[in-house]
């Protein structure tokens, strides 16, 4: 089963600004009339009920948004570009690499929950924006700025209210079929399940999801077996039923054993509520060890069944119980990961930095205008000495003991600092 991919996507990159002038046979004095770029379009992961997997990620590995549209003359705005919506598994949840470390973005758990994880560049702005009292006919617009681009890592948790743990050849696959309208494959031999498998549950007037979880053999939580591949899935059930295999020499350890590759996987995961079943009581020889088994087990202070899955001997009392031990659970507290904020940095924020005898201004309002302008124009030098002193810098910049013949840098441009 694939349940964790790494992609790539990149938001699209915004529409140029342009410079146009309104040109009319009767209108001698039109003046500028060029339109904004459009934005480009945000790539967007959204929850969907019908898919499982996130096999479809394996084929391919970059999304890539619509990017806006340029501006034009007449003050006609470019079209924004359309958002990349891309359909992912309930429960998948998304991890963005920042820096070379995992940064949580977003827990998918219900349908049509949505998350952008790439914002679509800004468009630039025409020269219609730029007339001002000092400045009839401005030639200055601004390039559309790039769109984010972002490697994800998506992972995903199965949502299930009940999981079936135990070792392999237990009858897992057996119960699963027996209980709901699943069909996973059934063979005598170990890890015949290579995915876990949901099926829906009818136990009187109540219904949940029951997860067959494999792969659990002893150190699974260091990766044998099928280790960790299935152990997270469990992390989302609410309550576990615990097949034992009656026809073992001691149904006792095998039951502290998968307990134990629990706690050392999650300890959190070691304290869900659990039913205990003892499977395959169908066969004679477990028939007849009955007592024994009952007896043995007691020690385990949970609720005790006795079934045989391929029969259905039992199954309907044991998802009885598990119904009702399912109403009786309080809600489920939400992880603290679903209430991570990360603020965007403030645009207006002005900071000075002194490297290797040049002074470095950050602004990131003004390193956008900077890398979407020709700053080779007269007026787009003019612009940026007017916006510098409007937002303060130059003030911070003497503070900072900058003096006139100082080196100044914002962004890829470099200037002398005039007092």
């Amino acid at each position: 089963m694939v349940d964790i991919v790494d992609i790539v996507v990149r938001a699209g990159n915004g529409g140029n600004g342009v410079v146009s002038f309104r040109r009319e046979k009767f209108v001698p004095l039109g003046g500028p009339d060029g339109g904004d770029g459009g934005k480009g379009g945000d790539v967007v992961l959204e929850a969907k009920a019908g898919l499982r997997t996130l096999k479809e990620f394996t084929r391919r590995r970059l999304f890539q948004a619509e990017r806006g549209q340029h501006g034009q003359g007449q003050r006609k705005h470019g079209r924004n570009g359309a958002d990349l919506v891309i359909g992912v598994p309930l429960g998948t949840q998304v991890w963005a690499w920042e820096n070379g470390e995992r940064r949580f973005l977003a827990d998918l758990k219900a349908p049509a929950q949505r998350v952008v994880v790439a914002r679509g560049g800004r468009g630039g702005l025409g020269n219609a924006r730029f007339v001002s009292a000092t400045n009839q006919a401005p030639r200055l617009a601004q390039k559309g700025e790039p769109g984010e681009e972002r490697r994800l890592t998506l992972e995903l948790k199965l949502i299930a209210d009940v999981g079936i743990i135990g070792y392999p050849n237990v009858g897992k696959s057996t119960l699963l079929a027996r209980a709901s309208a699943a069909r996973p494959r059934i063979a005598d031999f170990p890890f015949t399940t290579t995915e876990p498998v949901l099926g829906v549950v009818e136990a009187g007037y109540q219904s949940f999801v029951l997860a067959e979880i494999p792969g659990l053999i002893e150190q699974a939580h260091l990766g044998r077996g099928l280790g960790h591949d299935f152990l997270r899935h469990s992390e989302r059930t609410h309550l576990l039923i615990h097949l034992l295999d009656g026809s073992t020499s001691d149904p006792q350890r095998d039951f502290d054993n998968v307990n134990r590759e629990l706690a050392l996987y999650s300890p959190e995961l070691a304290q869900k509520p659990q039913l205990v079943a003892v499977n395959k009581i169908d066969l004679a020889e477990v028939r007849e060890r009955l007592p024994q088994l009952e007896q043995g087990l007691a020690c385990l202070k949970r609720p005790l069944f006795f079934i045989s899955a391929a029969t259905g001997e039992g199954v309907a009392e044991l998802m009885a119980e598990a119904a009702r031990a399912l109403g009786q659970l309080p809600p489920p507290r939400p992880s603290p990961s679903e209430f991570v904020f990360h603020p965007q940095p403030a645009d207006a924020r002005v900071s000075v930095t002194k490297e290797r005898g040049v002074f470095v201004v950050s602004v990131p309002r003004l390193e956008r205008i900077v890398a979407g302008t020709d700053m080779s124009l007269p007026e787009a030098k003019g612009y940026l000495r007017r916006q510098l002193e409007r937002m303060g810098v130059n003030t911070i910049l003497r503070r900072e003991g900058a003096k006139p013949g100082d080196r100044v840098r914002l962004g890829e441009l470099e200037w002398e600092f005039e007092a």
